[in-house]
Parts: C-alpha cells; structure tokens; sequence
C-alpha cells in the first residue's frame, strides 16, 4: 500500500509560520515531482507549489516570497515552510506525489490532508 502521510497542520495567527511535512513510503517507489495543494470551504482546489526531482520549483502568485517547498530525495519527503501566514491560506493542504511503484506503474497519489488555519 503506497502511503503519503502529511504532518504539521494546525492552527496560528496572522503573520505566523507553519512547516508542513509529507512522507511517501511503499513499495519500490520511485518519485518523480511532488507538490501541494489546497482547498477553502466553497473554494475549488488549487496548487500552492510543486517541485520536481531536480528542485525545480513553482508557485501560485500569491504565495511567492512568503512560502517554499524543498524535498528530502533520500528521505522521500517534501516540505512546505509557510511563513507571515495570513487568514486567506486558511485551509486543508493536500500533499501530492508523481511516482513510480513496482507492480503498479507511474500514477498520482495524494495525501490525507492537514488543516491550517490562520486566525486574524
């Protein structure tokens, strides 16, 4: 069973720092890019940032300058440091994975989500 387990969630105020964590453990894994995204209530889902096996980065314009995303190659982990958080980042953030896993192929695989919210 391929896993990405997500940590970090929780609640802060404006202009406060969050580190959101996530780890991909299977089967012969072989991960290719990561990324996160999130969703507010009534909100679609959108990508926050992402980044690729060779650290290659991207962000959504509104938070550039204020977040990075950085991976662990050997600890198949990636990160989101979060910081001068504001209310409109409430919500759940979703981490996802590219990779490939022995028997199964190359697919996409997403987290269990955490929450954040930033109170005003």
């Amino acid at each position: 069973q391929v896993q990405l387990v997500e940590s970090g969630g929780g609640l802060v105020q404006a202009g406060g720092s969050l580190r959101l964590s996530c780890a991909a453990s299977g089967r012969a894994i072989s991960i290719n890019s990561m990324g996160w995204y999130r969703q507010a209530p009534g909100k679609q889902r959108e990508s926050v940032a992402t980044i690729t096996s060779n650290s290659l980065t991207t962000y959504t314009e509104s938070v550039k300058g204020r977040f990075t995303i950085s991976r662990d190659n050997a600890k198949n982990t990636v990160y989101l440091q979060m910081n001068s958080l504001q209310p409109e980042d409430t919500a759940v953030y979703y981490c996802n994975a590219d990779m490939y896993v022995l028997g199964i192929g190359r697919r996409d695989y997403w987290g269990q989500g955490t929450q954040v919210t930033v109170s005003s």
